[in-house]
């Protein structure tokens, strides 16, 4: 579930920034300009590229300032539900090598330790072997096994989705056709990125604790940390609670529909967490803080390698992106059917932002909303 697909066409409206501007030039108001509200201007800018909706959410020790755009349903006029919950995606990594690493601090499990040890004859086949990659090398992304997400037919096509949207996936179904592929490269001679390492993670996690990957989640982050609009809602295909819907035109130029409803099995460990933008700024403000790993596994997390694919460096679950005003934040983006997120956190967890869309992420609205994290990082600062 990493960020991916087509440029789309921006459409004309008027951004926070225009509607001043006029208001400026038509009338007694041209004596007293409004103040512009930088965090809106920003999400404008984000609509502006196609999405159907925005909305985000900044923290900082003194503040906390939302902002939307769009509309929660497509005919309705309804606007974005203020902290309405989405499918996040690939951010779900970070929260899967987060339970990693406490049991690695809890000396349960190592990250040298190999995937055969914990999942034996389930990593073979076409050279894949399971006895030469290391629980480090699946969460960095350096193990080489092939990526099957994109091999889902209901997140392929219109036609895929109407079929297979409620089908309910076991994590050996997703593994079983990653081994028909030979690997990208040996372990630890690459980077290249693949939900089907984060699928073995969460396999691991069951191995090690006898529990459920949805389970040791809910227990280890939800839970301690209060995010009650935050679920790992196993097969169920409905979002809970206020959410906008989400909208994908599978790559095609033809109109999107809806995809709210999905089935988010097929992403156990790689993507299928539901949350909100506020729910996510205080996981990354507790996880960068030092309130989830101890200082070594936390280190661990944080140590970055070049992941040439995404253009940033990547550690355990977690991206280093550059900041325009020097120095770097931590977040990882996510994408799953129609719901696009990207998040940032400074090293220290005081300074957050999270946005997301509600309908296909092409370059220029990814390029949005990373500009908007990296600015509102950079804003905070002062």
């Amino acid at each position: 579930m990493r960020v991916l697909g087509k440029r789309r066409r921006g459409r004309l409206v008027l951004t926070g920034l225009a509607t001043v501007l006029l208001a400026a030039s038509t009338g007694p108001a041209a004596a007293k300009p409004r103040q512009t509200d930088p965090l809106q201007e920003q999400v404008d800018t984000v609509h502006d590229t196609g999405a159907v909706g925005v909305l985000a959410e900044v923290t900082s020790p003194d503040r906390r300032d939302t902002a939307r755009a769009g509309t929660a349903k497509v005919g309705t006029g309804r606007p974005m539900p203020r902290n309405g919950r989405f499918r996040i995606g690939s951010a779900t990594k970070t929260f899967t090598a987060a339970v990693v690493l406490q049991l690695v601090g809890e000396g349960r499990m190592s990250l040298e330790d190999t995937v055969e040890r914990w999942l034996p004859g389930v990593v073979q086949g076409n050279d894949n072997d399971g006895s030469r990659i290391t629980v480090r090398q699946l969460l960095q992304h350096t193990s080489g096994i092939h990526d099957v997400l994109p091999e889902i037919p209901a997140l392929n096509s219109a036609e895929g989705y109407r079929a297979e949207r409620f089908r309910t996936y076991t994590p050996e179904e997703l593994v079983r056709p990653a081994m028909k592929h030979r690997p990208n490269f040996p372990p630890g001679d690459g980077w290249s990125y693949s939900n089907t390492n984060y699928v073995l993670a969460a396999m691991i996690i069951h191995e090690v604790t006898g529990r459920s990957w949805a389970q040791e989640v809910n227990d280890r982050i939800i839970r301690p940390l209060g995010l009650k609009d935050t679920s790992a809602p196993g097969a169920s295909p409905s979002i809970p609670g206020p959410h906008a819907h989400g909208y994908a035109a599978f790559g095609t130029t033809h109109t999107s529909i809806d995809v709210t409803a999905l089935n988010p099995s097929m992403a156990v460990g790689s993507g299928s967490i539901i949350s909100t933008t506020h729910d996510l700024n205080r996981f990354y403000t507790a996880l960068l803080g030092g309130r989830l790993l101890a200082p070594a596994q936390l280190d661990e997390m944080t140590t970055t390698k070049p992941a040439p694919e995404l253009g940033v460096r990547y550690g355990l679950g977690l991206g280093e992106i550059p900041l325009s005003c020097g120095g770097s934040y931590f977040g990882h983006p996510g994408e799953l059917l129609g719901y696009h997120t990207w998040g940032g956190v400074t090293r220290d967890g005081t300074r957050t932002a999270v946005v997301y869309v509600t309908s296909d992420g092409g370059d220029d609205t990814q390029q949005a909303m990373s500009t908007l994290v990296d600015q509102e990082l950079c804003r905070t600062r002062s």
